[in-house]
């Protein structure tokens, strides 16, 4: 039986993954005291519950910080039929606070002694350990409520039948590298189109912006280059399973470079692996505001 545990920071995203999970044919629990794990997946075992495609409980701040000590090691004792992994929404203690404000929700930590502040800190903190148990980590900071649905569709894919699941994502550097990158390139050792009036307001995928790079040797050796250490390397992080990674591809603004050379890459995965997504942080980002 596939089991997720669902953890996170107060306002990362842990509902909206509980949703997705339950869209996805999962038994899904909030709030579960972490003690009842065992009890719940015994439970759930029995022949009538079968038409689940698993298990997805949400565990949390909410519990007790003795339960929340005790999670990794009762995840250990479950039967060995229960396959189970840790998935973590995080975010930066900023966002988290805007998104309260906005919001107007209480931080379950918060009370007439505690702050929003101090609450988001301290619940850092409880959490750390789960953090660090995670199998799955997925920072929400940048991410839409679609966004994180379609990561979570993508990547429960078992990976017996359609490898690993990719996603090649451009960003810009100066508003930091994506939290869950697990690899990243830089591509402002290119031209930068942004020096050019009449290519500045256009992005990477446009064609005036592919010809300007294209203009440069370099810049096909290095979308070329990347994309045969990724073929070269990608079956070995399959093979240490590891179920799906996220190749980011940065440059100055993510406009430009980072964009083209991440199409490029993406159209070379995809003729090679099955689940393959690409995702423009920056330019999402211009088209929603």
């Amino acid at each position: 039986m596939e089991l997720v545990i669902i953890s996170g920071r107060s306002g990362s995203g842990k509902s909206t993954a509980l949703h997705q999970f339950e869209d996805l044919g999962f038994y899904c629990v909030d709030n579960l005291p972490a003690a009842l794990l065992p009890t719940l997946t015994l439970q759930l075992e029995k022949p009538h519950y079968q038409t689940f495609r698993g298990i997805a409980v949400c565990i949390d701040v909410r519990n007790s910080a003795t339960d929340l000590e005790q999670v990794a090691g009762v995840i250990k004792a479950l039967p060995t039929s229960i396959n189970s992994q840790i998935l973590f929404l995080n975010a930066k203690s900023e966002i988290l606070t805007q998104r309260f404000s906005e919001t107007r929700r209480r931080h379950p930590l918060s009370n007439d002694d505690c702050s929003l502040a101090e609450a988001i800190a301290t619940e850092s903190v409880l959490l750390d350990g789960l953090l660090q148990e995670a199998d799955w980590v997925i920072d929400t900071s940048e991410l839409t409520l679609y966004d994180l649905r379609g990561l979570i569709s993508s990547r429960l894919e078992t990976p017996n039948r359609e490898g690993i699941s990719l996603l090649v994502e451009s960003f810009g550097f100066k508003r930091g590298v994506p939290a869950d990158a697990d690899l990243v390139f830089d591509a402002r050792l290119l031209p930068n189109p942004h020096w050019e009036p009449a290519l500045r307001p256009l992005t990477g995928r446009d064609g005036e912006v592919a010809a300007f790079l294209q203009a440069y040797p370099q810049t096909a050796e290095f979308a070329n280059d990347i994309s045969r250490m990724l073929l070269r390397w990608l079956p070995d992080y399959g093979a240490s399973q590891r179920t799906y990674m996220t190749i980011a591809i940065g440059c100055t603004g993510g406009q430009h470079r980072s964009v083209y050379v991440a199409e490029r890459v993406f159209e070379e995965l995809k003729q090679h692996y099955a689940r393959v997504q690409i995702r423009h942080r920056e330019l999402s980002k211009m088209a929603t505001g």
